[in-house]
């Protein structure tokens, strides 16, 4: 485990090295991925993509949001561009030596497109799984879907009904959000975050969106495709919103298949 001071946080980092290439020149691309809000930790990625891609001969970062997992969890400060300058001082303290490529989940996505678009000499690419970028809408759909879970989750009853309904293990992280939204002021802060604007022009680097096509959020993809200059999208078949852990091989090859077009070193799988 290591701890890494990020700002007024000591945030919760853990890498992968990238395996061996036969032939390659420079250094191996960097992979940064950010999980999702609430529910999730980094840990979601060391049984999904994580392993795959340092096996790929990719450097990869994983590293616990602010008040998740076991980064610090200050009560205040949950606004959307205070997670995205905590992304931009881990990189600076890293010192990587070039930029990177930034893979993020659901909420993360949101933070992976705030980077671009405010810290663009730090993201090479963005990759967005089930996410939407943080323009003026998308503080409307968070206040929305932060409150609702707030509340649901107050009533005593809630923990056992998720129990018998989902299972122990989703009861269990369902508790760790509960205590998030009762001791910091996460729901009311992003909610008031910093957006971008709605014609996306902040975002310059290229961008791969991938959804399914059952969770609502694929609405964007016109919208994507017609803002973004350098953009590919994805829709995955009767796939909702888990699209990570649901579709992970489907997910791997996508993106893997997208950095190999958009890196000037090799990866595993690239030739023959």
């Amino acid at each position: 485990m290591t701890k890494i001071r990020t700002g007024d946080l000591t945030t919760h980092v853990q890498r992968l090295p990238a395996a061996p290439v036969p032939d390659r020149v420079g250094p191996p691309p960097v992979v940064v991925f950010v999980h999702g809000l609430l529910t999730d930790s980094l840990a979601s990625y060391y049984f999904t993509l994580g392993p795959a891609f340092a096996a790929a001969g990719v450097e990869v970062i994983m590293y616990d949001l602010r008040g998740h997992g076991r980064t610090d969890r200050p009560r205040t400060g949950y606004q959307l561009e205070r997670f995205v300058a905590d992304l931009a001082a881990l990189l600076d303290e890293l010192d990587l030596g070039q930029p990177v490529h930034v893979i993020g989940n659901s909420f993360g996505g949101s933070v992976a497109s705030g980077l671009a678009a405010w810290f663009p000499h730090h993201t090479a690419t963005v990759t967005m799984i089930e996410a939407e970028p943080p323009v003026a809408a998308w503080t409307h759909h968070m206040a929305v879907g932060l409150a609702d879970a707030k509340a649901k989750l107050a009533h005593d009853d809630a923990i056992g009904w998720i129990a018998a309904n989902h299972g122990a293990h989703t009861a269990r992280l369902s508790k760790g959000a509960i205590r998030i939204l009762q001791t910091t002021t996460m729901a009311e802060d992003v909610a008031h975050s910093r957006v971008i604007d709605d014609s996306l022009a902040e975002i310059t680097c290229p961008v791969l969106a991938i959804f399914g096509d059952e969770s609502g959020l694929a609405a964007q993809v016109p919208d994507l495709e017609s803002k973004l200059d350098r953009c590919r999208t994805v829709v995955l078949p009767d796939q909702g919103h888990s699209v990570l852990v649901e579709r992970t091989d489907e997910t791997r090859d996508i993106i893997l298949a997208w950095l190999r077009d958009h890196t000037a070193t090799e990866l595993v799988g690239t030739r023959g």
